[in-house]
């Protein structure tokens, strides 16, 4: 597994910055790994690698490069700060543009298969759930999704498989919320949303609280499952 900066051009201009880690043997199905509010600091670098060691080809694009390019935030409350108000203020419709750029970027290296998906978390994850209501990307997963309250019509038109994962002690989303999110998806044969009791917002960011072991462990092993079966030609 090798990893390094790249530039990916956008659509109407203009290039940004993205972290690739390329996995130990190729061709591989694409990844895109969509960060959290602090951008696609260190610790999203590292889960890119990660999942470049479990045979994914994977960047993790500057989120923020329309705004300030290269801003990547650690955990303090500075970075929480600065990570909100950018997030914010993203267009999201052109971020659904950089997310297919990201995607046709993957999708014609020689070394990628073409089958692409995304594994979002916190802002990352309502990234992901516009995107697949774009068709940007095949398959998504999302992690503690926020503000899809906002976007619950985006719902009608996501065509692909979907896997969602909430922490029961997050209250930016709560019981009502989940059921209104499973809902909106019900009748999709590939969407899934699973609900991990005892875990909050951030239960999978190993190495800072509030990281839940279990419910990350599970969680993972889910969306293992899932890439293997949407990305990799098997699907049922």
């Amino acid at each position: 597994m090798t990893a390094e900066s790249v530039r990916i051009r956008a659509s109407d201009g203009g290039d940004f910055e993205a972290w690739l880690a390329t996995p130990p043997s190729a061709p591989a199905p694409g990844l895109i790994v969509l960060a959290e509010i602090y951008n696609a600091n260190a610790w999203v670098r590292s889960v890119a690698e990660r999942y470049a060691s479990e045979g994914y080809m994977v960047i993790a694009p500057d989120l923020y490069w329309r705004q300030e390019p290269g801003r990547y935030f650690a955990y303090t409350t500075d970075g929480q700060d600065r990570g909100r108000a950018l997030g914010a203020a993203m267009d999201l419709p052109l971020f659904s543009e950089d997310l297919r750029a990201c995607a046709e970027w993957l999708r014609h290296r020689p070394d990628c298969t073409g089958r692409i998906g995304a594994v979002g978390f916190c802002l990352g994850g309502k990234l992901v759930w516009l995107g697949m209501s774009h068709q940007a990307i095949d398959a998504g997963v999302a992690y503690y999704a926020v503000q899809l309250a906002d976007h619950l019509d985006a719902a009608r038109t996501i065509e692909g498989p979907l896997m969602m994962h909430f922490g029961a002690l997050d209250y930016r989303v709560p019981p009502e919320l989940y059921e209104r999110i499973r809902a909106s998806l019900a009748g999709r044969p590939h969407a899934h949303a699973y609900w991990y009791e005892g875990a909050d917002h951030g239960f999978n960011r190993d190495g800072y609280p509030p990281y839940h072991p279990e419910a990350a462990t599970l969680a993972r092993r889910r969306t293992l499952q899932f890439l293997q079966q949407h990305l990799r030609g098997d699907a049922t």
